[in-house]
């Protein structure tokens, strides 16, 4: 049994769990959901204006509900329901930033983002909420500029952050004007998502086209926030960019369980120094394996001739279910002796690694392929 290229399984040995089971889907949302704004009359206004105030948590997270509740029809139209609806990646994502501590200030300034302090703030120096503030303003922004939540582009106003303001639009026309190219192709999903011949698959592509041009933009303009952070975490974070490539390139539908699901293994808190997968001892073997692989693919990535954008192709290999060992093929590599020890571990895994040396590989193939889930992956 082998699995095509497009399952997400290829990115992390079984990233997304089996989705046999019954959910009580109010227990997978995000951290106060039920809370937040979820019309943008929950929010001030002012001069005609609703003002939202970004920066903190509950007010970014019901930007996100609005998305959920203003888009809900079209996608009932294709998948038959709203837990199918691809924009609940984005604020479970968030959920899970503001879980793990990842919106706080990383340098423990002024108590943003802590219990001690503010638990709601979002602190500007965080790269994590800075790469979010793109991945919720700009699509957000842009689904008012197309006409789904039913105003008009100049009746939504974003608070700006205590410094750094340049970094940040905060409007429509700002967005506009400041990163034309991310809106154009937000704006571009929003066209199909209207359209009633737009599939399922259609409307995934111009998801994550947007996703990842958002990014990769976001990236580069926060990269010294990393610093900030202990080498793991800021390891992590580069990865994490990476893996997204991924994603958007197996088209992983982020709805509400595949995403909850996907998210069982991801770090439960921060990283710090001395942390190393797979022997991080608070961590599930799951959550060891994850960030083991994330930290491979980084690795290739930064490998001349290796990164996802210059592979044109990918293989995959079969291995018999009865097979005896889960690899087929391991070089003598400590990474991948590491990832060896962790799936022989965990959840029944066959994970097929073919392996070329970074060093001398030069363009060729390196693969990972996921070829028996067990608990956690889906079969083809």
């Amino acid at each position: 049994m082998a699995f095509p290229l497009p399952w997400t399984c290829v990115l992390v040995g079984c990233f997304s769990a089996s989705l046999a089971g019954a959910y009580n889907f109010s227990d997978l949302y995000p951290p106060l959901w039920e809370k937040s704004p979820g019309q943008l009359s929950d929010y001030r206004v002012e001069n005609g204006k609703y003002l939202i105030d970004p920066w903190i948590y509950s007010e970014r997270l019901g930007m996100y509900k609005i998305l959920v509740n203003k888009t809900a029809s079209y996608f009932e139209n294709i998948v038959a329901s709203n837990e199918q609806n691809i924009f609940w990646g984005l604020p479970l994502q968030h959920g899970w930033q503001y879980r793990t501590g990842r919106l706080a200030d990383p340098r423990g300034r002024k108590g943003c983002g802590y219990e001690s302090g503010d638990h709601l703030c979002i602190s500007v120096d965080s790269w994590w909420a800075d790469m979010n503030y793109f991945l919720s303003a700009l699509p957000f922004l842009a689904a008012v500029d197309s006409g789904i939540m039913g105003i008009s582009s100049d009746q939504v106003m974003l608070l700006p952050p205590p410094k750094d303001q340049t970094n940040f639009c905060l409007n429509v026309s700002s967005c506009q004007s400041s990163f034309p190219e991310i809106m154009s192709k937000w704006n571009a999903f929003y066209q199909h998502l209207q359209d009633p011949s737009s599939s399922f698959e259609d409307l995934l592509k111009y998801f994550w086209a947007a996703h990842v041009s958002t990014l990769e933009y976001a990236s580069k303009i926060f990269e010294d926030r990393l610093e900030y952070y202990s080498k793991p975490e800021a390891n992590f974070g580069r990865n994490w960019v990476v893996a997204v490539k991924y994603l958007a390139a197996a088209l992983f539908p982020t709805t509400l369980v595949r995403t909850y699901e996907f998210q069982k293994g991801l770090p439960p808190r921060m990283l710090v120094n001395g942390d190393r997968a797979p022997f991080i001892h608070d961590f599930t073997d799951f959550q060891n394996m994850v960030l083991l692989v994330l930290s491979f693919l980084g690795r290739v990535d930064n490998s001349p001739g290796n990164s996802l954008d210059q592979q044109t192709t990918m293989l995959t290999e079969t291995i018999p279910e009865q097979n005896d060992s889960p690899f087929l093929h391991v070089e003598n590599d400590g990474l991948i002796r590491q990832l060896l020890y962790v799936s022989s571990k965990s959840y029944n895994l066959r994970i097929a690694f073919l392996w070329c040396n970074l060093t001398t590989c030069r363009g060729e193939h390196l693969v990972l392929v996921a070829t028996t889930c067990g608990n956690y992956g889906m079969r083809s």
